[in-house]
């Protein structure tokens, strides 16, 4: 094939930037989770150099989301994926995170929760063992062995579905019963979860805690471990892959959102 020079004087148009990446956080009072969402936004922009990476949380710190899309609009940004920095299907990802994606003045998909993946058993596994959790060794161990998977709870079925997904996958990788257990909004607690093992004999109990980061749902749900208890899984590396992950699926298959001032100038 004959290669046609390029005509004097013109440049080769520059590639299109990718769609910003918007992990939204939900927001603390407890000033190591703004830090811990911000070590972790690092770690993605490590894994992927030149995507553009933003925070926006939904609640109690800045900034807050609609800031966030706000900003990118106003600096240029063609797109935007928001990518939620939590475990489950509720009201949150199903309606705050949707209506902040149709309020904003820019072009955005809305990606699906962390939720049941392998790269969150990596994560939990990993702070399990890091806290001192071993496997059981022999059969009569074994029996007497289980986890808590600690969450924070939400009145949603499909949340607590997807609680109950994520514990099946611990169980698979640790070879023991995972039990669900909710810091609010949704039964069992951790302690009730706790006393119904021991009633079955699993006297020897570890708590997994689902949690990004340090904050009151997770000291209260340590605080009701018998055990072994494993820190917020924070910024372990598969969290960051696991974003990536989201981001990438929802370029993919979302659909895209064109919010009213998008549409406005469209």
């Amino acid at each position: 094939m004959t290669a046609y020079p390029t005509h004097p004087g013109t440049r080769p148009r520059p590639a299109a930037p990718p769609p910003a990446l918007v992990v939204v956080a939900h927001g603390s009072r407890d000033p190591r989770a703004l830090v811990t969402a911000l070590r972790l936004l690092e770690r993605v922009r490590a894994l992927r150099p030149g995507l553009p990476v933003h925070l926006g949380h939904i609640e109690l710190n800045a900034p807050l989301l609609p800031g966030t899309l706000d900003e990118l609009a106003a600096s240029g940004a063609g797109s935007a994926v928001l990518v939620p920095l939590l475990f489950g299907r509720g009201h949150h990802v199903t309606r705050d995170i949707p209506d902040a994606a149709a309020a904003a003045p820019l072009s955005t998909r809305v990606a699906d929760p962390l939720g049941a993946h392998p790269l969150l058993v990596d994560a939990l596994h990993a702070r399990l063992t890091e806290a001192g959790w071993q496997a059981p060794r022999g059969a009569e161990e074994r029996r007497r062995s289980a986890v808590v998977l600690a969450a924070a709870g939400s009145r949603a079925p499909a949340s607590r579905a997807d609680t109950e997904r994520i514990a099946a996958l611990l169980a698979a990788r640790l070879g023991v019963p995972v039990v669900p257990a909710y810091a609010s909004a949704a039964a069992p607690t951790v302690s009730d979860a706790v006393r119904a093992l021991a009633a079955r004999g699993r006297t020897r109990v570890s708590v997994a805690s689902c949690f990004t980061a340090p904050g009151r749902f997770a000291a209260e749900c340590a605080r009701a471990a018998p055990d072994t208890v494993s820190g917020p899984l924070g910024t372990h590396p598969a969290m960051a892959r696991l974003l990536l992950h989201r981001y990438d699926q929802a370029l993919r298959t979302a659909v895209p959102v064109a919010g009213p001032a998008a549409l406005a100038t469209a």
